[in-house]
């Protein structure tokens, strides 16, 4: 049985998972103690060694990152537990984490610790993850992103992805290295992941960095590095030409 501790500074929040939990997941998760803020939970996650954590991450004296930081991560898992935080929320996207939203809908719930107990004896990578969405929540500059393929777990720097294209599910992601990184993504979820100021919708199949944008012709495509073309639509022209060039 997994043992979990649920992580938030609002009580009837926590009560609310345990409740959840209790109701659907009574054989699988044993809910073995409950934290309202940084030092609790230390504390308590010291004592207790859950394998999953259900964590907030703006609590009173800190945030559910100082936690993980301070954590041995290699047998643990996070479903993290935030409102309507667009910073948080896409901090935790770039991450390729699980979160729910609050107010917690019970489906969304449900999907999440089912993944969490499949997941249970297997190597998560949260070490690299937690790292990764950090790094955004404190807004480091260079930033990464967590790539997903069928094989591999990718940690790439937005410089160096020159741009994507999708086809159908499945994004590619093509790098200034020469790497072709394949995801089960679709492009509007990709879109989500990627920093607005540096990434250029341009086309329904084609997201271009900007920053690798040498020029564009006259036959209606943009020259990138790798000296290869990216398309630009018609509909999309005066937009992502005035941020691409401005």
């Amino acid at each position: 049985m997994i043992r979990a501790i649920v992580i938030d500074d609002e009580a009837y929040i926590r009560r609310n998972i345990i409740d959840m939990l209790s109701q659907n997941f009574k054989s699988e998760v044993n809910v073995v103690n409950e934290a309202e803020s940084v030092s609790d939970a230390l504390t308590k996650i010291e004592e207790y060694r859950p394998d999953l954590l259900f964590l907030d991450i703006n609590l009173k004296d800190g945030t559910g990152f100082d936690i993980l930081q301070r954590c041995e991560l290699s047998k643990l898992n996070v479903i993290f537990v935030t409102g309507f935080d667009q910073h948080a929320i896409k901090a935790i996207k770039v991450g390729a984490l699980d979160y729910i939203l609050k107010p917690i809908d019970p489906a969304e719930f449900h999907e999440a610790v089912l993944k969490a107990i499949e997941n249970n004896n297997y190597e998560n990578h949260l070490e690299k993850l937690i790292e990764i969405s950090s790094e955004y929540f404190n807004g480091v500059k260079n930033r990464r992103v967590i790539l997903r393929t069928s094989d591999n777990v990718y940690a790439i720097y937005e410089d160096d992805i020159v741009y994507c294209k999708s086809e159908g599910n499945y994004t590619t992601f093509y790098t200034k290295q020469k790497d072709k990184i394949v995801v089960s993504k679709p492009l509007k979820k990709v879109e989500e992941i990627l920093s607005e100021n540096i990434f250029v919708r341009c086309h329904q199949s084609y997201i271009v960095n900007k920053k690798h944008v040498i020029k564009y012709n006259k036959q209606g495509v943009l020259i990138v590095s790798l000296d290869e073309k990216v398309p630009v639509s018609s509909r999309r022209k005066d937009y992502a030409l005035n941020l691409i060039f401005k």
